[in-house]
This record gives structure tokens, C-alpha cells and sequence, in this order.
């Protein structure tokens, strides 16, 4: 044990040492990481969180979208995100583990920067390593001076032609995909108290539906005093765990995340409150819309908004970290069953969307 956390201790200190200083990185256009996966990084069953490694994501993504934006000596500017695509949790990460983080800059627009990070997990005692994330992150500058004012991106030089037209494919798909989740801004969920839980039927939404209220405060955001893409994103993992492992009563871990969507800068000192509800269960998975709203209760002239939405996907594990059936999801309302049949529309097609990945590998 006393060598494990040497190793620890020495991994930890390697990585502050590889990511400081701008010497470092001649290239702004890539930036790797790693650290030690603590106690405090996991579940009672020892493995990590996805909120753990999606947090780990965004500092990275933050990092050389900053850096890149910056680069040309241009106004000063801070990369905030706007939007994260669907991110596969292909293998779980454990206590003891490191987690190595790279990202890259792979396309930039007029006012919009796309990262693309890879997370591997190293058993320092095995050195096994598995690719455990990918995922691709969307980042705008924003004025030091007004941060409400969007500057312009200095381009990226690609290596070859057909890098810019594919990311320039991924950019207006998602920028599409932008606009079509617009309505989500309007919709709500009603907080239910611990009271109000007793009342209602296991396996219903109602049974098992969470949320959490947070007053944000120095440490969660920025310099210029928004919170970190990062914070949020773990914090709404955290009650869509809840909320799975509300319905299940087993060990629950984050199998996928739909694309999330930010859609209003939180100041610091709002009291954010991010609720969770299930929508949808196949045999074996889960799937929960968690929403984040934000109050600016310092300030009296502003309302409270909706900040970002988004789908997480979650499985149920046995002791021995094998996949159990989840139970199904009693649906009572007719606005219930709409939500499930959407829900059952997103499953089916990720799922006939993974099947021809899997029939284009040549055999």
C-alpha cells in the first residue's frame, strides 16, 4: 500500500509539473494531463465518477481553447463552453488508477473552437492501459473586458485540406442540433421533497426523481466569476447517479451522455438547482434528463434561467461488475409515456447508429 501511494504521490506531482507553464507548450493546439484517482473521485464500489472525468475534460478542453484564442496576442479573451457531443464511457476507472487526459484543437470557426479529448486509464502497478473516453467539446472566446462580447478565433493551420472540410461538417451539425434544443429552455421539473417520495410507487419517476440545490461559490468559477463548464456537468452526473441508483437500489455507473447544451452563462453567487428525472429504461440501461436553473438571487433584476440540459445514460452493476437488468419504468401520465417513447427513439436509434459502426469494421 505504502508503494501505491508513492506511486501516487509521484504521478500527482509529474502532472503538475507537465502542465504548468506556457514554456511547456509551444504547440497551443494540444495539452495532456494526468492524476491520481482518489477516494473522493469515486463511489462507494470504487469507481469513478463520470462527473470525476467529464470535469477532467472540460479543465483541459478550457485550457488550450484559452490558450489557442489568445495566441495571437489579439484582445484578451477566456474560452467558455457551449456544447458537448455524446461521450461513450467505453471502460470504468477505478481508486489507484491515473487518468490521462489529451486534447486537441481540431477545427475552429469565426467564433467557435472544437476540442476533441481523449481519457486512458494506466493501472500503475499492471501499466494496463484502456481508452476510457473520447469526446468532443465546443468553446467560445470571451471578452475580458465584456464578457458578454463573443471575439473572433485565430484560424487553426491544418495539415491537410480534408481536416477543415470535415470539421466544418461536424460544426454546422452541431450547430443544427443547437437550434433544435432550443425548447428544452422552457421546460421544468418539480422538485420532489423527501415527503413527497413516500407517497409514490417504486420504479415510477416520481419515486425515484432527485435534485440537488448548490450556491455556487469562488471555487467553482472563474476569474471573471462564471462557473467552470466543468463543475456543472459534475454536479448534474451526480444527481442523475442518484437518480439511477434511486431506481435500482444496486451499484450504477455513467454509461453514456448525450450532447449537453449551455445555454446561459451562471454567475457566481447564483443558487443553481439541477434536477433529475428518468425517461426512459431498455433492459439493461437507464436514461435521465437532467436540467440546471439558475436564480441570481444578488441580483433583483434579473430571473431565473434555464443554464444547460442534458440526457445521461446509466447502467446497473452486480458486485462483481457485471451488468444487471434494470427495473422496468412505470410510466403514468400522458406526458410520462411521450417522454418514454422519445426516450425509446433515442435508444433504438444509437443503437442501429452503433450496430453499422460495427458492421463497417472489416472483418
Amino acid at each position: 500500500m505504502k508503494k501505491l501511494w508513492a506511486l501516487a504521490l509521484a504521478s500527482r506531482a509529474s502532472s503538475r509539473a507537465h502542465t504548468v507553464g506556457p514554456a511547456s507548450h509551444p504547440d497551443h493546439s494540444r495539452h495532456t494531463g494526468r492524476r491520481i484517482m482518489l477516494p473522493d473521485d469515486a463511489n462507494v464500489a470504487g469507481n469513478v465518477h463520470g462527473g470525476t472525468i467529464l470535469k477532467m475534460i472540460e479543465e483541459a478542453g478550457a485550457i488550450i481553447s484559452t490558450r489557442h484564442c489568445n495566441s495571437k496576442h489579439r484582445e484578451s479573451c477566456v474560452a467558455a463552453l457551449a456544447r458537448v457531443e455524446r461521450t461513450d464511457f467505453l471502460s470504468p476507472m477505478n481508486i489507484g488508477e491515473v487518468a490521462h487526459v489529451s486534447a486537441e484543437i481540431t477545427y475552429t470557426s469565426k467564433h467557435s473552437v472544437e476540442v476533441q479529448v481523449t481519457v486512458t486509464s494506466e493501472n500503475i502497478i499492471t501499466g494496463v492501459k484502456k481508452v476510457t473516453n473520447k469526446a468532443t467539446l465546443w468553446y467560445v472566446p470571451l471578452s475580458l473586458s465584456n464578457v458578454e462580447r463573443v471575439l473572433e478565433v485565430p484560424p487553426l493551420v491544418y495539415v491537410r485540406k480534408d481536416q477543415e472540410v470535415e470539421g466544418r461538417k461536424r460544426y454546422e451539425a452541431q450547430k443544427l442540433e443547437r437550434m433544435e434544443t432550443t425548447w428544452k429552455t422552457s421546460d421544468t421539473i418539480q422538485p420532489v421533497l423527501n415527503t413527497d417520495r413516500q407517497t409514490k410507487e417504486p420504479y415510477t419517476i416520481g419515486y425515484s426523481q432527485s435534485s440537488l440545490i448548490h450556491l455556487l461559490g469562488p471555487s467553482d468559477c472563474s476569474l471573471q466569476g462564471f462557473v467552470h463548464g466543468g463543475v456543472t456537468m459534475k454536479l448534474m452526473d451526480e444527481v442523475a447517479g442518484i437518480v439511477a441508483a434511486r431506481h435500482c437500489k444496486t451499484n450504477i455507473v455513467t454509461a453514456s451522455v448525450d450532447a449537453i447544451n449551455f445555454h446561459k452563462k451562471i454567475k457566481k453567487g447564483c443558487v443553481i438547482t439541477i434536477s433529475g428525472r428518468l425517461t426512459f429504461t431498455s433492459n439493461k440501461s437507464m436514461e435521465i434528463e437532467v436540467l440546471v436553473d439558475a436564480d441570481p438571487i444578488v441580483d433583483h433584476s434579473a430571473e431565473r434561467f434555464r443554464a444547460a440540459s442534458a440526457f445521461f445514460t446509466y447502467v446497473s452493476l452486480s458486485k462483481d461488475g457485471k451488468t444487471l437488468p434494470v427495473p422496468p419504468l412505470l410510466v403514468e401520465t400522458e406526458e410520462e409515456k411521450k417522454r418514454f417513447e422519445e426516450g425509446k427513439a433515442r435508444y433504438l436509434q444509437m443503437k442501429a447508429k452503433r450496430q453499422a459502426q460495427l458492421d463497417a469494421i472489416p472483418h
